[in-house]
């Protein structure tokens, strides 16, 4: 798959659109940090083949330069990708290259089966500030992207959060998203049963099809411990719905680095949504010739369209880069 460079074309939207967008401060709330040897030989997603061996922090501090040029990215939400790999060592992995950084905070993969005690164990020993589960690691039969949350995020799980005051990054499945009432039903009830639990609901509720967070947002209004992450949401429509219905202080930046540094975007279609990478392109189409770039880019560019739609005014901007995360975590001011 294209990627691991920047190109004119990613240079050329970056000085028209992105670069008078962005603030001078960034704390991306949504970013993955592993080694390519976390995963088994024959088990390496396709989109690694060709990556650097090692992504971790000071390679991020490389890498994000492309999308936030001149900026001070000031800090960042870490955790692994190694959902079905070597998990304990990607644990690990983030915990150490986030520990010289005050501002740097890791979040520990959570696997289903995991016993309570142990998920609390191991949050004080790698001194992570929350989870990440994922549904891959969900035990059931037939797809996992059809699970329930309470199979790849357990009840006992979520009490933890409430009790050490951590947050939880979820990236829901399910065919419709925050419009499934069995998801709407599973995060109001964690959410009202364990109000000292964060809970950020990745992608934008994962809004890849912004219709279904448009459908779904208002089952969670009222909601005080929710927030949403801009990780890798390439339409603007799911950024406009989260901010009107639930407020700008419940939307945090976020890149899904690495994922930001590939080619291409997601786009609805009909009640679903696909991914369209630049390999995958005829790049000679019909009335143009198509000049893919870095998804980073793309969901930069729809987070200044639903700014604009929504007039927001700068501090607002500010605070979805900075100023939300810096509430919800107290990040120090480096």
């Amino acid at each position: 798959m294209p990627g691991w460079t920047f190109t004119d074309a990613d240079q050329a939207l970056m000085e028209r659109w992105i670069d008078p967008f962005l603030p001078d401060r960034i704390f991306d709330a949504h970013a993955h940090l592993f080694r390519v040897d976390h995963f088994a030989a024959d088990a390496v997603p396709d989109h690694l083949r060709g990556a650097p061996p090692q992504l971790g922090l000071a390679e991020y501090r490389h890498l994000i330069e492309w999308i936030h040029p001149r900026r001070r990215t000031v800090g960042g939400l870490f955790f692994g990708l190694a959902f079905t790999g070597q998990r304990d060592a990607n644990n690990d992995f983030v915990a150490e290259q986030v520990a010289s950084d005050p501002a740097a905070l890791g979040q520990m993969i959570v696997s289903p089966e995991m016993e309570a005690d142990y998920v609390r164990q191991e949050v004080k020993r790698g001194k992570f500030v929350g989870l990440k589960c994922y549904h891959t690691m969900a035990r059931i039969d037939g797809p996992t992207w059809q699970a329930p949350i309470e199979v790849y995020l357990p009840d006992e799980h979520v009490r933890i959060a409430h009790e050490e005051n951590l947050t939880i990054t979820l990236h829901m499945v399910r065919e419709r998203a925050l419009a499934d009432p069995v998801n709407q039903a599973t995060i109001r009830r964690y959410c009202e049963r364990y109000p000292n639990m964060r809970l950020i609901l990745a992608h934008a509720a994962r809004g890849f099809n912004p219709w279904h967070t448009i459908e779904g947002i208002q089952s969670l209004r009222g909601l005080s411990n929710v927030w949403f992450d801009t990780s890798a949401v390439t339409e603007a429509g799911a950024f406009e719905a989260v901010v009107e219905t639930m407020g700008h202080e419940r939307l945090l930046y976020g890149t899904d680095f690495h994922v930001s540094h590939l080619r291409g975007r997601c786009v609805a279609i009909g009640d679903s949504f696909h991914w369209i990478y630049a390999d995958e392109m005829d790049l000679d189409e019909r009335h143009t010739h198509l000049r893919p770039v870095l998804i980073g880019i793309e969901s930069l560019r729809s987070l200044l369209l639903a700014c604009r739609r929504l007039k927001l005014s700068d501090s607002q901007i500010e605070d979805l880069f900075f100023g939300n995360a810096r509430q919800l975590w107290n990040v120090p001011v480096l």
